[in-house]
Parts: structure tokens; C-alpha cells; sequence
């Protein structure tokens, strides 16, 4: 799950008064809070931590009867929306304008292959199409929503959900640090042959010939 809004409306009220209660909250308490039945909110939780979303935790002792405690996992903050946008947008902008435009292409060059560098070195002998499954997984895990493919013989990857999306309207050499990913990643040439930004229907990425990873 990767929206709050996928939820129903108790749930993602629930879900947000949990968010407060980083230590914990139990039963009665979100009763008082939702103002329904402890039966609708036990309902809701045992939905909710099927679906990940919540866990329960030992109970703080009180001296009397403990009383089960429940918070949100990792997975449901993440289901929290975040405005990313705008902040990534003004701090791309300062970047430039501190270091101007070519030295922050570069930036976003040696950036993409720092991160490249670091994902496991794929096999040399990998024939395009294993390099694009791989590439595809990885972009994937990312929020790319991307795929492998193949378009006259050449293989491609193909991602639907571009997650600099807003930042490359405004600054499109931001896709040079995708590149650059993807180029280090599977030592590959990765050539950019189409892209939403720029008014492609999909991002889509075609795997090229080989290229040198440096060494360590």
C-alpha cells in the first residue's frame, strides 16, 4: 500500500491519532478519540495490522490490568503524504545558483554514480536483457513503477512513474543524475530515448554497450 487515501476514512483517522502517539496508544483511548465502539476500533486494527500497518507492543505497566498498546510500523509513515516537490525544487535552485549550472550537472553526474557504484557489480557477460530485468527491479524498489522491455531487438526499460518528476519540469537535467545511476549500476551505456518531461508517454531507457565500472 503506498497512499493513506487507499484506506477508509476510519482507518486513515485512526492512523493519524496513532500517529501522535509514538509510544503507543491502546484501545480505549482511540475509542474516546473516534468516538466508536471498542469492537469497530479492535475491527480496524486487526485490518490494519494485516495489512502491515500497525503492530502491537507490550503493554506499560500500570499496576492494574495491562492493556494492549498498538503504534504504526515503518511501512504505515510511509503512507503519510510528504511534499517533497517544492523543498527539492528550492534547494536544486540554491544549488545553481551557488554553483552554477555546469558544476551542478556534474553534482548530479557524480551523484547518480555514487549511488550506482554502490548496488552489487552485475555480471560482465549479463546479456542486455538480464542488465534491463535488473536495472527494471532496482528503478522499481525506487517508486519508478518500471519495467523491462524490448523495442526492435534492443533492450529497454521503461518507467511510468518518474519520481523527480516535478523537479525535472523545472530543472530537466535532473534526469542526468538518472542516467547516471543506471549507467554505473549495470556498466552499461544507457541511452534516454524518451522522456515524460519532455513529453513522452513513459520514460523509457535503452541498454547500450558496455562501460568500464571503476575498480573498488
Amino acid at each position: 500500500m503506498a497512499d493513506l487515501r487507499q484506506l477508509g476514512t476510519t482507518q486513515q483517522a485512526l492512523l493519524r491519532h496513532m500517529l501522535q502517539q509514538p509510544d503507543g496508544i491502546g484501545v480505549e483511548a482511540l475509542c474516546e478519540r473516534l468516538r466508536i465502539s471498542h469492537n469497530a476500533v479492535r475491527q480496524h486494527l486487526t485490518a490494519l495490522i494485516s495489512k502491515g500497518c500497525v503492530e502491537r507492543i507490550a503493554p506499560r505497566p500500570t499496576g492494574g490490568r495491562p492493556e494492549a498498546r498498538y503504534r504504526l510500523t515503518a511501512a504505515a509513515h510511509e503512507l503519510f503524504p510528504r511534499n517533497y516537490a517544492q523543498i527539492a525544487g528550492a534547494l536544486m535552485q540554491g544549488v545553481i545558483d551557488r554553483l552554477g549550472e555546469d558544476d551542478a550537472r556534474e553534482m548530479l553526474v557524480s551523484l547518480g554514480q555514487g549511488l550506482g557504484h554502490a548496488e552489487p557489480a552485475p555480471d560482465p557477460d549479463a546479456p542486455p536483457d538480464a542488465i534491463a530485468s535488473a536495472l527494471a527491479a532496482r528503478l522499481d524498489e525506487l517508486g519508478y513503477e518500471a519495467i523491462a522491455t524490448e523495442r526492435g531487438g534492443e533492450a529497454q526499460v521503461e518507467a511510468y512513474n518518474c519520481v523527480f518528476h516535478a523537479l525535472a519540469r523545472e530543472h530537466p537535467d535532473v534526469c542526468r543524475f538518472d542516467i547516471a545511476f543506471m549507467e554505473a549500476a549495470s556498466a552499461r551505456r544507457i541511452h534516454h530515448m524518451e522522456c515524460m518531461v519532455r513529453g513522452g508517454n513513459v520514460c523509457r531507457f535503452r541498454i547500450g554497450a558496455r562501460k568500464e565500472r571503476p575498480a573498488g
